[in-house]
């Protein structure tokens, strides 16, 4: 049983307001919420639908050892605290975690930075990207999309909880990490071939919004720019699967 207070209060971690108030998410579906009870993020609560418990009965009782508690909640009241037009009947709210180091303690050889990305399904995917590649540590501006926002969330497929991710991040903080030794790659269209591209030791990829490209601080502060060759006739490539592209050819690279 849950309240109606308490249901409200779930609900609201749907709007971003309440999940910076109270530094809380929701996160739908089996895979992502298993993913997040194996992690070090604190978990609040799982939530499911009498026919999810019924017909995963087994996974539930997996769940119950991992869980802090799991409540059942009708149909129409798992409803309220989705985001998916058919959710799966499992969720679960997790604590925010910030990273443990300071931008200007890594020693990575890679860092990449979300510059402005306003499309929920292209930050989740760079996010799943990065994890893929081993690439554990994602800046992210102020102006791009909530990195905790329901649809990264789920494009991520669980990713979030298995990297670094520093969100807000500013041009100072870019500055601080130049004076560190990091190069800032910036990728836009008019770049220098990436293939023939050789990275710095310490880079910083950055990958902006693909309909207006890198914002006028990382054009001011980048160091070199960097770009996909095409052959066809299409005018560009999606961010995400730009993205994919770049770190796999410079992570093999180095």
């Amino acid at each position: 049983m849950i309240s109606k207070n308490d249901l409200k209060y779930y609900s609201s971690l749907l709007i971003k307001k309440y999940r910076v108030q109270e530094e809380k998410f929701i996160v739908e579906g089996l895979k992502i919420v298993e993913e997040g009870l194996n992690s070090n993020y604190s978990n609040e609560v799982v939530f499911v639908t009498p026919l999810f418990a019924d017909s995963f009965s087994e996974i539930v009782s997996v769940l119950k050892k991992k869980a802090s508690t799991i409540i059942e909640l009708k149909s129409s009241e798992f409803q309220r605290i989705s985001d998916t037009k058919a959710p799966q009947g499992i969720a679960a709210v997790f604590e925010k975690k910030y990273p443990k180091r300071k931008l200007t303690e890594l020693k990575e050889n890679i860092i990449v930075l979300i510059d402005n990305i306003s499309d929920p399904g292209n930050l989740g995917t760079i996010i799943r990207t990065c994890d893929w590649f081993g690439l554990y540590n994602i800046l992210i501006t102020n102006e791009s999309v909530e990195y905790l926002n329901p649809k990264v969330l789920r494009s991520s497929m669980g990713s979030v909880f298995h990297l670094n991710i520093y969100d807000e991040v500013f041009e100072n903080d870019i500055i601080n990490l130049k004076s560190e030794g990091y190069q800032i790659i910036s990728s836009d269209i008019k770049g220098k071939n990436v293939f023939n591209f050789n990275p710095e030791a310490k880079s910083v990829l950055v990958f902006s919004n693909e309909s207006n490209g890198p914002s006028e601080m990382i054009s001011e502060l980048a160091d070199k720019t960097i770009s996909i060759p095409g052959k066809g006739r299409a005018e560009s490539l999606n961010v995400s699967s730009a993205a994919a592209i770049i770190i796999s050819t410079v992570v093999n690279k180095l």
